[in-house]
């Protein structure tokens, strides 16, 4: 009688033990796809402001650069709005990563951590690059192309690549707008590059964010 006791149990504790793994697993899918739920309809906000970025930014650099003649470099002022929009973007979007996968573990979070480093890290190797062919003698002319393109094509490349992972069209067809327009306006010269670049770029970040959905409230 005991051992039947026992055993009756025992069943009863694997079954419990078996409900909680379920519903534990249950748990974390369901916070899971309300992450990439938010992550997918939050992303507004950073396509938005990297269109303000390209649009206002690399525009206050043309207004700057226009008319002269040697090409001889952007001044201060415009160098200083370009930097504080582009920090600005890169602070949204670690933000809006951040609070989407917040508390959710497993591949998706740390793939997109490791895929913000890996831009981080390219944007850095770009301008210490820009600064070698500075430090080399590379004419003004040269680093102006070279200061508006590369950016953009590796923001191409990162976008373009990353469509594999959220499955969106949408992303990779910027991804890939950024990389032509990159390689295209290059053919502008110093001057027109920034112009070309902060019209094709800009509008087409806010016509992304204006296709995607906003963040709804439940």
């Amino acid at each position: 009688m005991a051992q039947g006791v026992t055993m009756k149990d025992g069943a009863d504790a694997d079954e419990g033990t078996g409900m909680d793994v379920q519903d534990a697993a249950a748990i974390m899918q369901q916070a899971r796809g309300r992450a990439e739920h938010e992550l997918r309809v939050s992303y507004r906000l950073p396509f938005a402001t990297y269109g303000l970025l390209y649009l206002i930014g690399y525009g206050t650099v043309w207004l700057s650069v226009r008319g002269q003649r040697p090409y001889q470099g952007p001044g201060s002022t415009a160098l200083a709005v370009l930097t504080l929009l582009a920090a600005a973007a890169v602070v949204v979007t670690v933000v809006v990563v951040g609070r989407a996968f917040s508390g959710v573990g497993g591949w998706s979070a740390r793939q997109r951590r490791v895929a913000l480093l890996s831009y981080g890290i390219a944007i850095v190797g770009v301008y210490l690059v820009e600064d070698a062919l500075f430090q080399t003698g590379a004419s003004w002319s040269v680093i102006g192309v070279y200061g508006a393109t590369v950016p953009l094509l590796v923001t191409g490349m990162a976008f373009a690549f990353s469509s594999a992972f959220v499955a969106n069209w949408s992303v990779f067809g910027l991804g890939i707008w950024l990389i032509v327009v990159a390689a295209a306006s290059a053919y502008a010269g110093p001057v027109g590059v920034w112009a070309v670049c902060a019209l094709a770029a800009g509008l087409a970040f806010l016509l992304v964010a204006a296709v995607r959905p906003g963040p709804r409230r439940s």
